[in-house]
């Protein structure tokens, strides 16, 4: 053994080649082997004298060039042998020299006498004997050669060991070596373009994975565990070439010079290399059998190789084939050329493998492969995906797992929809897969015959729900990546840079890139989706057009002229139907064959479009027939024909000798055509035929035969057709946007007829004319490929797809019963919400989530199964995963929470809601849980029935007059699905609404909006009423309460709009229950503290107002009231803008009609007001406002006046807060700025009335509503509250400023007296312009009586008083208000409106200026005359009542009269007493006022004075003067049984008065006397009283001036006479008196105008004997001096 390990010497290569000579040497056959047995023995002996001296020209390590050629024959004779034992250990040798790397070199044809070259050579060479085990060790040394760093097989050499191996698998021994040998050759592409891709032969590498290579191919050669040998044997060469080379021996090219460095080549080698491999893999699978040779077997498998191979080379291929153009146009030229040919063959694993390379060409290259992708994907997948009823079941298969698998990128179908969907040159892809898989989905229509079975048929179906939910999973994910990565955020400058870590794709295998993973092409262009949008909307609007052109050609035009697609002028129609794909040419014959004036200029410029020049005739016609099929019509072919010759003749000029000619031949041809090509025609038309049918057509001559002739056979042996004719006919499947985007003539080419695995190739002008194809859509601007990042693109994919997928969804998930054929509809539609949802597509998102909630039967649950759970399942996921964009959908969604509740509560046994809602139930309706539905006879109650036998999804109960009864198997039924509810659990349910707290602002609105539209239809349940989701609204509620302000807001502004709509309902139970809630959730919001100046507690409890404002329900105002209570009384410290809300509950409560409901408001409230007032005012001291308005309306309470008179009470207390500085919100600005009263009238305190301007509206509402209270129908309350009122305004009126008292008067104490005078009469003004007729009057008030009027008047008369420094401005308002209670018809005010005003003069007499004084007499004298006026037109309506002179006193009755007579004479006698009483106080007013002021009053007051009580006693003696209204109130007195009024009494009172007060004037005033001249208006008023008397005492009544002669006879007085005379003798005496105190001058010159009248008075009869006595000694005293 030692020897043999001694063998070789000491080189390193001497130790590996030693050993395998010495094996050599014995197995050698001797006699035939003998120069071999010699050459290996010389190496032997020469290599135990050599040692390692390194040579860099040597392909041997350690040794020399020459040296190396010498130990290196004996293997390369070894090698030619042909003998198995000799090969093996020569082979053994050359895999250890390889694999340590102890050859190095270049291998090529261009050096075949190198070393190298030759023993890979005969290595290769070595598989030809046909040993297994040779064939094994051959695989193994070439993968090895392969494998070495330091060795370059190129050219012819690399592809000859290829195809040495190609030839191991297609001929191998066993199964185990064709796999071995498949194995060999995918490791040497990864190999060979590994280092193509670094262009470096140092390189990491992939080891191939044997057992995908068997995915497609060669399944049935494997033997047992041959994948297991083969991976092994695989791992085992890799991982013994991984050894390090020796030190300082590595590769040097040839042309290099022999410098020992590291090759780095940069002449490309390494990439010609696998530029060269990969041209000769495609050509070779481009192999077809011939159509004589049909036994193809061997070829169709190296063809089947040859992809494989080239699936491994673009599956590993990386940034090279897209960054080097010479790889990509390779890829172009010779890879597709390969689909292309090898798509016309029906070999399963051909199309499966052309599927799997055009899978990773989409993923890795598409960018730079836009036409082409454009042409193979309907050609590979479409066609296939289409074809619904008659497909091959392992191609749609191939399809399908296809689409699975390239929608696993969600980059390549975004892509495949911006570049082609959205291409007008491209076709429809993305919508066309969608359609397709839709159609699948769906299966065959019913009634067709197809091929397949059942089983095929439900797995077509399944599968291709599969990839529709790959691709709206794919593009939720793409959405979510770009959302995530806020891209729309980048300078769209950088959105074409897009770096790999930004679109790493976490379903791609480890190791493997995608297109997106490098930099785009130059031709990538970044679009947005706007301009995207309008690319897309300009195809549907082109293909629109286009469709409509196909059907009716002129509309069509029409259409695309008016939408702008289309140029109005005849040249740019002709370049649209020349240019444009898609176009029938049928329909383009027929429209350049109208006769309309349009379409004819059309024809002409489409004909003018064509360059005949040079052409001859026949190959002009066919030039002009490639774009149209002729019409059918002769006269449409005439006008065509007519024009195409005239038009061959322009450019022709010299062809014919005139169009006519070219005319006729042209018919003749067209003619000659159909005969010869239309199969119908049996007897065609022959040479001879033709020419004598032209025959002088040329202006009469006959054209050359040897011309037509030429003619007929070009005719006869080409048909003239159009382009896109082929012979193979249309597919019934074909699609109309094949033929739209001109794919019909390459998807011809798959329609094949074949039967049998021929390897025969397609058509070869075919294939031409598709690479023409694609050079001219490579040409094309719009072949620029678009890289998108705007997620606003998905709203078009979804207007695309949404449609399909739901329909394939919703019918896959309700035919079949198949549960993961179910879950994966369920997460279809999971996937479709989401981006819907997210991209805002409320049509789409709610179509989705409705189906999805109808496929829950949770409306009908007795026909409920597992697919319905899971439904169930999926929603819940969708609520908490989507819930951010659900908006809307949230109803349909909630609404199944709810019923799932509902039916599990029955499942549980649990009584329903009803219980709730009412009190009075029996056992057995309270009992109306599940378990009752196990008995026999089942209870047959309604709301029971109505679930059992379930209803629409619509519908919320089932009415009472649906079939009467369930049977006991319906029941049976139900509980068994019941069952499977149990899957969900409660806390899944809960967990929905929990996770509302963390939904955005939105989407928690939204969800709020939905939960209360579904609790109201829980609620208004006829049958069922239930409080399901009314209990969750209060949980949400509790668990957003910490959101913001804003959004809580929001949330608030429905939670209580529904508060309020369940609060008012018509059911007293659903109301009480509702607001029970309300008040929970309020007592929970109310534990939080709110700070100042925030309103949201008001809103929060407004609720609780609107519905005690609206409810009709005495039951609910009461609850609502003691809520409020409760609330408030527990959590008064936290209570901050809530009190408004409070105040406006209580304020509706003290207006109830219900005592209960008052008392206890008002318990409430004065609790309040007691102890808590300080908290009222905390934040904001407007709620004291509130808190005032709120007592003023108890204080209206009519139930009990305790109530009132305590409000009233507490609004003094109020009024005492405020003035003390009791609002703690103004507390610090009191006490830093005490206020002190205004006192200086010149100077007001600004500064005070700054500060209190604050307050100023806290102090109105308190004292109007006083005010309002003081015309109250009850005494008490009148009077309570005047004293109140006029004690606050007393007690605090020092904070007042001028201007505020001015607003206290108009506003709160002119009021108070409307109810004593007509406002209308009160005309006064102060210096403010304000008047009491502009007050607001008390409509409701009552009248006062004469205390109540006393004490406002001298509350009043003592507040002015008290404040006249400020309010002297009002002085002649507050006189007229007492005017006006003086002239009140009722005596009671005007009495205290008479010691009123005389208090206010004697308080404030000496006070008053000269104007102020005259104010107060001139308000008096308008007093007096608004009397006078107004009593005038009372007496006027008694003067239609008859006038009964002749009657006697005897003869008055009650018959005469009518009743309304009657009533209005009653109403006259009691105003005239009413008068009377008014007028006697006014001159006793100014009587008193004149005698107590005398000395302040000057003679313009005296004017005044004099002047009233003049007017008053002229008005008495014109009342007692009239004797028709005395007889009329007489006899009204009689009739109606009264006193009659004192009108004789009035007269006498006022001139009374008024001589008293001019004799007063007379005596103590000279001054004033004599400028007023008192004394001759003294006299006056004598002679009046004196003409008066005498006129009593006359019995004719006659004047004395008419009757101034003596009578010859005196007539005694009558009775009536007497009396009246009696009443005046003391006022006649009077005047005597004033007579005879005249002093004597005035006397007598006063005596001519008086004495006529004392004489008379001598001759008169009088009454009384004092006026006899009083006249003598008139005469006696004056008279009697005079005239002595």
């Amino acid at each position: 053994m030692s020897s043999s390990q001694n063998l070789g010497g000491a080189t390193r290569c001497g130790r590996v080649i030693g050993p395998s000579l010495d094996k050599i040497i014995k197995n050698a056959a001797w006699r035939k082997h003998t120069f071999l047995v010699s050459a290996c023995k010389s190496v032997l002996d020469k290599l135990e004298s050599l040692s390692d001296s390194p040579d860099p020209s040597s392909p041997l390590f350690g040794l020399s060039s020459s040296d190396a050629d010498s130990v290196l024959q004996p293997l390369l004779l070894s090698l030619d042998t042909a003998y198995a034992k000799v090969i093996e250990p020569a082979l053994d040798c050359s895999f250890k020299l390889f694999s340590l790397s102890l050859l190095r070199g270049e291998v090529c044809s261009s050096s075949p006498d190198s070393l190298l070259y030759k023993l890979i050579h005969a290595i290769c060479k070595v598989c030809s004997i046909g040993e297994e085990s040779i064939e094994l060790s051959v695989l193994r040394v070439l993968l090895a050669a392969v494998r070495t760093p330091l060795i370059l097989i190129r050219g012819d050499s690399l592809l000859h060991l290829v195809r040495t191996c190609y030839n191991v698998y297609l001929g191998g021994f066993n199964g185990t070596n064709q796999i071995c040998a498949k194995s060999v050759l995918a490791q040497i592409m990864l190999i060979v373009f590994t280092r193509s891709e670094a262009n470096s032969m140092d390189v990491s590498l992939k080891t191939v994975n044997v057992n995908d290579l068997l995915a497609i191919t060669d399944k049935n050669v494997n033997e047992g565990n041959s994948v297991h040998i083969c991976q092994g044997f695989i791992n085992d060469v890799i991982t013994a070439g991984e050894a390090a080379p020796p030190p300082d021996f590595s590769l040097v090219l040839q042309g290099e010079e022999d410098t020992g460095s590291v090759v780095n080549p940069e002449d490309g080698k390494i990439r010609e290399d696998g530029f060269l491999l990969f041209k000769n893999l495609c050509k070779l699978s481009m192999k077809f059998s011939s159509q004589e040779n049909t036994d193809d077997q061997i070829l169709v498998r190296g063809k089947t190789l040859s992809l494989e191979l080239l699936k491994v080379i673009i599956d590993n291929g990386g940034p090279i084939w897209r960054s080097d153009d010479r790889f990509l146009n390779a890829i172009k030229q010779y890879l597709c050329l390969s689909l292309l040919k090898n798509s016309a063959l029906s070999v399963m694993s051909i199309f499966q493998l052309q599927c799997a390379i055009f899978t990773s060409l989409l993923r890795k290259y598409r960018s730079g492969m836009k036409s082409e992708v454009g042409i193979f994907f309907p050609m590979l997948v479409l066609r296939v995906l289409e074809n619904v009823l008659q497909p091959s079941f392992l191609q749609k298969m191939t399809v399908l797992s296809l689409l699975e698998n390239i929608c696993h990128d969600p980059y390549l179908i975004i892509d495949i929809f911006v570049n082609f969907d959205c291409d007008v040159e491209s076709p429809n892809i993305f919508e066309r897969i969608v359609n397709g898989l839709l159609k699948t989905a769906l299966g065959p229509p019913p009634g067709s015959s197809t091929t397949l079975s059942p089983v095929q048929d439900i797995t077509f179906r399944h599968e291709s729900v599969k990839c529709l939910v790959s691709i709206i999973k794919a593009m939720g994910s793409w959405m979510d990546q770009q959302l995530s990565l806020g891209e729309s955020l980048l300078p769209k400058s950088v959105e074409n840079e897009a770096p790999a870590d930004n679109h790493s794709n976490p379903n791609e295998e480890e190791g493997t890139t995608t297109d997106h993973d490098f930099h785009p092409d130059l031709s990538s262009e970044s679009s947005d989706a706007a301009t995207l949008e309008q690319r897309r909307a300009y195809k549907i609007e082109l293909q629109k057009g286009v469709t409509l052109f196909n059907r009716k050609p002129s509309k069509g035009i029409d259409f695309l002229i008016s939408s702008k697609k289309v140029g109005s002028s005849p040249d740019e129609v002709v370049s649209f139907l020349r240019n444009t794909t898609g176009l029938n040419a049928t329909m383009i014959g027929d429209y350049l064959g109208e006769r309309e004036e349009f379409p004819m200029k059309v024809m002409h410029a489409y004909v003018d479009s064509f360059d005949f020049k040079e052409m001859n005739f026949g190959e002009a016609i066919r030039f002009f027939l490639r774009g149209f099929r002729l019409p059918g019509e002769a006269q449409k072919i005439d006008r065509i024909m007519e024009k195409f010759a005239e038009r061959f003749c322009k450019c022709n000029p010299n062809s014919f000798s005139s169009a006519d000619t070219a005319y006729v031949l042209a018919y003749s041809v067209i003619m000659l055509n159909t005969d010869a090509h239309n199969i119908m025609v049996k007897e065609k038309m022959t040479k001879a035929d033709f020419i004598k049918n032209n025959r002088g057509i040329d202006d009469g001559k006959d054209l050359p035969e040897e011309y037509l002739g030429a003619l007929y056979e070009q005719v006869v042996k080409n048909e003239i057709k159009m382009t896109s004719d082929s012979s193979a006919p249309e597919s019934k499947q074909s699609n109309g946007l094949n033929k739209l985007l001109g794919l019909d003539g390459i998807l011809n080419l798959v329609y094949w007829t074949q039967t049998e695995e021929k390897a025969v190739g397609a058509n070869g002008l075919l294939i031409k004319h598709i690479q023409e194809k694609f050079r001219s859509n490579s040409a094309k601007s719009e072949s620029a490929y678009h890289v998108v990042t705007d997620v606003a693109i998905l709203r078009f994919m979804v207007e695309v797809s949404w449609g399909p997928m739901l329909a394939a969804f919703s019918v896959t998930l309700d035919q079949s019963d198949d549960r993961l054929a179910a879950v994966e509809c369920l997460r279809g539609f999971r996937y479709a919400v989401h981006v819907t949802a997210v991209m805002g597509m409320q049509t789409q998102r709610d179509a989705f989530v409705t189906s999805m909630a109808k496929f829950t039967n949770l409306h009908c649950a007795g026909d409920m199964k597992q697919k319905n759970v899971d439904a169930v399942k999926a929603i819940i996921s969708i609520a908490i995963e989507d819930g951010n964009h659900l908006q809307d959908a949230w109803e349909h969604i909630l609404t199944c929470l709810s019923r799932i509740e509902h039916l599990q509560l029955l499942g549980e046994g649990a009584p329903s809601d009803a219980s709730y809602f009412t009190s009075s139930e029996t056992e057995e309706k309270k009992a109306l849980g599940f378990p009752n539905l196990k008995k026999k006879g089942a209870l047959q109650n309604p709301v029971m029935m109505a679930v059992v036998r379930g209803g629409s999804y619509d519908s919320s109960a089932i009415g009472p007059n649906v079939s009467p009864l369930v049977r006991q198997d319906q029941i049976n039924n139900f509980i068994a699905n019941l069952n499977l509810l149990d899957q969900i659990g409660s806390f899944q349910l809960n967990n929905v609404y929990a996770h509302s707290q963390r939904l955005k602002t939105e989407a928690i609105v939204a969800f709020v909006k939905a939960l209360c539209k579904v609790s109201m239809s829980e609620l208004q349940s006829p049958t069922d009423p239930r409080v399901f989701s009314l209990t969750k609204l209060v949980e949400i509620a509790h668990y957003n309460m910490n959101r913001i302000r804003l959004v809580w807001s929001r949330i608030w502004s429905i939670l209580s709009d529904f508060f309020v709509s369940v609060g008012l309902s018509e059911n007293l139970s659903v109301a009480i229950f509702v607001m029970d809630s309300l008040r929970q959730l309020s007592m929970k919001f109310l534990e939080r503290e709110e700070l100042a100046n925030y309103n949201f507690q008001n809103e929060f409890l407004r609720p609780f107002v609107i519905v005690m404002q609206k409810s009709s329900s005495a039951e609910i105002r009461e609850l609502i009231v003691r809520c409020i209570s409760q609330m408030v009384l527990s959590r008064v410290s936290n209570v901050k803008s809530g009190w408004k809300s409070v105040f406006k509950v209580f304020t509706t409560a003290a207006a109830d009609e219900r005592k209960n409901i008052v008392v206890l408001a008002f318990d409430t409230m004065e609790k309040i007001v007691r102890e808590y007032f300080s908290y009222i005012t905390e934040t904001e001291a407007t709620t004291f406002t509130d808190c005032v308005r709120c007592l003023i309306t108890f204080t209206n309470s009519k139930f009990t006046s305790d109530v009132s008179l305590n409000a009233i009470a507490f609004l003094r207390f109020c009024a005492l807060k405020l003035a003390d500085g009791g609002l703690v919100w103004n507390e610090k600005g009191r006490s830093s700025s005490p206020v002190s009263p205004v006192t200086d009238d010149h100077a007001p305190n600004t500064q005070n009335f700054m500060e209190l301007d604050e307050n100023i509206s806290y102090w109105v509402p308190l004292l109007t509503g006083l005010s309002k209270l003081t015309s109250d129908s009850r005494l008490a309350i009148r009077k309570s509250s005047l004293e109140v009122l006029f004690n606050i305004l007393k007690d605090h009126g020092h904070l007042f400023s001028r201007t505020f008292w001015i607003g206290v008067f108009s506003s709160v104490i002119y009021p108070i007296f409307n109810s004593v005078w007509d406002e209308n009469d009160l005309l006064s003004k102060d210096e403010h312009g304000s008047s009491p007729s502009t007050f607001s009057p008390h409509s409701d008030g009552a009248s006062w009586d004469a205390e109540t009027s006393a004490m406002a008047a001298q509350s009043l008369v003592d507040l002015f008083a008290s404040y006249f420094t400020v309010m002297r401005s009002q002085l002649s308002s507050v006189v007229s208000l007492l005017a006006g209670l003086i002239r009140s018809p009722a005596q009671g005010p005007t009495v205290a409106g008479v010691g009123a005003l005389l208090r206010l003069a004697d308080e404030l007499g000496g006070r008053f200026s000269e104007d102020e004084w005259k104010e107060i007499f001139l308000a008096v004298k308008e007093a007096a005359s608004l009397t006078l006026s107004s009593f005038m037109k009372i007496l006027r309506t008694i003067d239609d009542i008859p006038d009964e002179e002749t009657l006697s006193d005897q003869d008055f009755s009650n018959d005469d009269v009518d009743e309304d007579s009657l009533q209005t004479m009653s109403y006259v006698v009691s105003r005239i007493k009413s008068h009377i009483t008014v007028q006697l106080q006014v001159v006793q007013v100014v009587t008193d006022l004149y005698r107590i002021h005398q000395q302040s009053l000057l003679a313009t007051h005296v004017t005044v004075i004099l002047e009233i009580l003049a007017s008053i006693s002229s008005h008495s003696h014109q009342l007692n003067s009239d004797l028709i209204l005395q007889k009329k109130v007489r006899r009204a007195c009689s009739i109606i049984e009264l006193s009659e009024p004192p009108m004789l009494h009035f007269e006498n009172d006022a001139h009374q008065n008024y001589l008293d007060v001019l004799q007063d004037l007379l005596t103590y005033s000279p001054g004033v006397s004599l400028e007023l001249n008192i004394e001759s208006q003294l006299i006056t008023v004598c002679v009046k009283i004196l003409k008066i008397y005498l006129k009593c005492t006359s019995f004719e009544g006659a004047e004395l001036e008419e009757t101034r002669q003596p009578k010859n006879w005196i007539l005694p007085m009558g009775a009536a006479s007497k009396e009246e005379a009696a009443a005046r003798s003391p006022l006649v005496v009077a005047v005597l008196k004033v007579l005879r105190g005249l002093k004597r001058d005035s006397f007598k010159r006063y005596a001519p105008i008086f004495f006529p009248l004392l004489v008379e008075l001598v001759r008169s009869e009088h009454s009384s004997s004092q006026v006899p006595q009083v006249l003598s000694t008139v005469f006696q005293t004056c008279m009697d001096p005079m005239m002595g």
